[in-house]
């Protein structure tokens, strides 16, 4: 039933007056107004809403993992809030498609009356990437020297100021050292998980050297290879090795936070891991398609530009390339596949651990 005393006017509750009269072509006032401006300033916009409703996403979910517990109930509506933003986000690559039905030529008929104003300066992205975790000691050495050197002093401080608020990055680390289970009474899962990665290390190794049809120089490449990945299993549960891996970059997590996500990803199917690995995995794919959206953004300036440097002064493709490659967050989610099993290969857990895994009614019916 209506429970408004004041009649709601579809164009009133939209500002649709404020909304469809924002578009003020540069070009209109030197020239003739260029077509394609108009859909250039849309999609920006458009843009720039949907990055609204993200960080508003990302808000809720930082509140709650702001507190000292999360609880089971809420991973729920989290997962929910993710899943939400990586539809925005697939939308929004697809929305690249939109801005290319623009020629070069077009691009080029209003290009120069935006200098120096460029995507740099979307202030929004910006909150987006240093709330997920993208600081500026993470960034390429370009976006280091440049990253507020075109925003005004208002928009520079209120960013330099966010950069010393946990991003929601640090905020799952402290999740997950949380985690409870990986000592349990008597029970230590990394020393089962130890013999159970040096006997497949073993496996392979053995199968490697009794293959008959391959090179020897094949052979060795391959036991090599075997080689540094058993460094790798090593590392993960020796804590100086760790650090020493974490502090040249190899690592961004904590070494308790990687083993609790290694924990959550091995035994997924596992009643009280169910929401937590699905919020791993949220994780996982905002990272991916924000990389993804970046690959896009750096083939569509190639193709309006060339080797042009870009209006706010970058090398224009070859930035956003590089910013495609390095700009990541959740990179140890990715790698962590590294240190996965095969589940025929994964210790069985003693039956208290996998009871309090499980769900269970502990009372009288």
């Amino acid at each position: 039933m209506q429970k408004n005393t004041i009649p709601c006017y579809y164009g009133d509750y939209l500002q649709l007056d404020k909304i469809l009269t924002a578009q003020a072509p540069e070009s209109a006032k030197y020239a003739a107004e260029a077509h394609d401006e108009t859909l250039f300033i849309i999609v920006h916009q458009v843009y720039e809403l949907w990055f609204k409703q993200i960080l508003h996403e990302l808000k809720a979910v930082m509140d709650v993992f702001a507190g000292e517990e999360v609880k089971d109930e809420q991973l729920t509506g989290i997962v929910h809030k993710l899943k939400r933003v990586i539809t925005i986000q697939q939308l929004l690559n697809q929305q690249i498609g939109v801005i290319e039905t623009m020629t070069p030529q077009d691009f080029m008929s209003f290009r120069d009356y935006l200098v120096p104003a460029s995507g740099f300066q979307s202030i929004q992205f910006k909150m987006l990437e240093i709330g997920l975790g993208l600081k500026s000691d993470f960034r390429i050495d370009f976006d280091k020297n440049s990253f507020y050197s075109r925003l005004n002093e208002k928009d520079r401080t209120f960013l330099q100021q966010l950069e010393h608020e946990p991003s929601l990055f640090e905020r799952i680390e402290k999740w997950l050292e949380r985690m409870p289970f990986l000592e349990l009474e008597n029970f230590s899962f990394w020393q089962m998980y130890q013999q159970a990665t040096d006997a497949m290390l073993a496996e392979d190794k053995s199968t490697v050297q009794a293959i008959e049809q391959i090179a020897e120089h094949e052979r060795e490449l391959q036991l090599a290879e075997i080689a540094r990945t058993a460094e790798k299993f090593a590392a993960l549960l020796n804590k100086d090795k760790y650090e020493q891996l974490q502090q040249s970059g190899a690592f961004r997590l904590s070494q308790r936070a990687m083993l609790s996500a290694l924990f959550i990803s091995l035994y997924q199917e596992e009643p009280v891991f169910n929401l937590p690995f699905q919020l791993l995995t949220c994780l996982t794919e905002i990272d991916e398609l924000l990389t993804i959206w970046r690959y896009k953004h750096a083939m569509m300036v190639q193709r309006m530009l060339g080797t042009k440097i870009g209006t706010g002064g970058s090398s224009g493709h070859d930035y956003l390339k590089r910013t495609t490659e390095k700009n990541r967050i959740f990179t140890d989610l990715f790698n962590m596949a590294t240190f996965l099993l095969p589940k025929s290969d994964l210790p069985v857990l003693p039956a208290q651990v996998k009871r309090r895994l499980g769900f269970y009614f502990a009372g009288e019916i």
